[in-house]
């Protein structure tokens, strides 16, 4: 009658196990409700970032010309985006140094809050400095990209597992695959529209993608996309709509380029099968 009596203390401590188990940190599920998922000091933190930024354009707005307040303003269509350029060409030939100062704030502060419009800065760019604007937009969307990194490593995650809690697991599950070929696959990312850059500058420090891979990545995989970007800019006057800018062709070549950048992880893996 004993062998009963264990399996019953048996049953009784796995159970109990179990319920350990599923009390412990490692195992319990972020909670996923209506609330804004950010506590009171990483807002705070947030909101520091902000007001720093903030500041530093005020003071560049401080020191322009009464004339060109009136004319400062995101542009927000290919129409804005015109007006923009014919107001402040004239101030950006006579201050250049002063305006790319305003023009970096700007787009830096953009791109790490995620304000939507970067495009437009970069179409921008173009128009005013012709093919050099390739270097600026670099610059800063690279600038942009590793400030939002720190932020979202910062107080970022309870954010992406709010907004995107499915496509962070499968982002997770694609870089735990990769070992020492990262960056070239963060390369592929970058290059094509595989992934919205909003998502890879916010999800990278949650899945562990080490900062110099993302910097690399980040510097060498906008340059396509940024000459494209630029290009279009030098001419304004027969751009139609946004959508001009990514047509079959362009896409297409991006994923081509993308493309070279994991051939060394192919056909590593065709020597293997080898």
């Amino acid at each position: 009658m004993a062998a009963p009596r264990n399996v019953v203390v048996e049953t009784g401590r796995l159970m109990k196990d179990e319920e350990t188990a599923d009390d412990s940190p490692t195992s319990k599920k972020p909670k996923v409700d209506g609330r804004f998922p950010v506590t009171g000091w990483e807002f705070t933190v947030a909101l520091s970032v902000v007001l720093v930024f903030v500041t530093g354009l005020f003071c560049i707005y401080l020191t322009m010309p009464v004339a060109e307040y009136g004319k400062l303003k995101v542009p927000r269509s290919i129409s804005d985006l015109r007006l923009l350029k014919d107001d402040l060409g004239t101030y950006a030939s006579i201050y250049p140094t002063k305006f790319i100062l305003g023009y970096c704030s700007t787009y830096i502060f953009m791109q790490t809050f995620m304000i939507p419009g970067t495009i437009f800065m970069s179409l921008l760019a173009g128009a005013l400095f012709g093919v050099k604007g390739i270097f600026l937009v670099v610059f800063n969307a690279t600038a942009g990209a590793s400030s939002c990194f720190f932020l979202s490593k910062l107080i970022g995650r309870p954010i992406v597992l709010w907004l995107w809690p499915e496509k962070l697991k499968l982002f997770q599950a694609e870089i735990a695959k990769r070992g020492d070929k990262l960056l070239n696959y963060m390369l592929f990312l970058r290059i094509t529209p595989t992934l919205p850059n909003l998502f890879i500058n916010l999800a990278s420090p949650i899945v562990d993608i080490p900062f110099h891979v993302f910097f690399l990545a980040t510097v060498v995989g906008l340059i396509p996309a940024s000459y494209i970007t630029v290009r279009a800019g030098l001419a304004l006057g027969e751009l139609k709509s946004i959508k001009d800018l990514y047509d079959l062709k362009t896409l297409t070549v991006l994923f081509l380029i993308g493309s070279i950048s994991i051939l060394p992880t192919v056909l590593k893996r065709k020597r293997i099968y080898e």
